[in-house]
């Protein structure tokens, strides 16, 4: 079976993402936070929305590894994948699956999602794809609460599982094929975005987490770039 990550009727379409996608996220189990006095008021996922969007105007580079899970509802089938994952504003990203060796590449202009088992590559305008409605707002396009729609408050963090951080749940804003929810999880001490999980209409669960994070690092040039291998049946639209 296909990783659902590199078909176009994928809950991601990358990302983070993915992602964003992926998402750029912070440590994927970040240590608790000091004991410190209640605030005075609860925040709103909007309030939250905008510090998180804070973060990442102010961060041009990230770097992380990352695992994937993917939950085939009707199947019962579940997918582990594991990498690293680069972005770099504007619109660059590079994916590199260690476990299947597949790759998602953009180099801001083009996007090329690289299927290794089928020799493969899909190749498409990064404007024509469906990965900027999870991921727009990690490589420099649209703003966070331009893509989505959160509701009033977030979730509770304690029941989800959570709680040194929020969780906001979204839908985008322009209906997409690829999911109908999106849920945030939000570092509350550096508003990073720590984990991305991706929800369809058959209730498909695509989940990315990040691990050892780096932030404004120099990337080559080369990671944006990628020539598959001799044989790789290429498909453009």
């Amino acid at each position: 079976m296909k990783n659902p990550l590199f078909t176009r009727r994928s809950a991601l379409a990358v990302a983070c993402a993915v992602s964003a996608a992926a998402l750029w996220g912070g440590a994927a189990h970040a240590e608790p936070t000091p004991a410190a006095k209640a605030p005075a008021k609860a925040l709103s996922s909007d309030e939250i929305a905008d510090r998180v969007q804070a973060f990442y105007d102010k961060s041009h580079a990230f770097k992380a590894g990352f695992t994937q899970r993917y939950v085939v509802k009707a199947y019962a089938k579940t997918i582990d994948s594991k990498g690293q994952v680069i972005f770099e504003k504007p619109g660059k990203m590079s994916w590199r699956y260690t476990n299947n060796g597949n790759r998602v590449v953009s180099d801001g202009k083009l996007i090329r999602v690289y299927e290794k088992e089928n020799k493969q590559m899909f190749e498409q305008p990064l404007s024509g794809s469906q990965y900027p409605a999870a991921l727009s707002f990690l490589v420099g396009g649209a703003k966070l609460k331009q893509a989505f729609k959160f509701e009033p408050m977030p979730l509770d963090s304690k029941q989800m599982g959570f709680e040194n951080g929020y969780v906001l749940k979204g839908t985008p804003r322009d209906a997409t094929p690829t999911f109908e929810t999106i849920l945030l999880y939000v570092d509350a001490s550096t508003y990073q975005v720590t984990r991305v999980i991706l929800l369809d209409a058959q209730n498909n669960r695509n989940r990315f987490d990040f691990l050892n994070p780096e932030v404004n690092v120099k990337i080559p040039p080369a990671e944006f770039t990628f020539t598959p291998p001799p044989g790789t049946h290429v498909v453009k639209p």
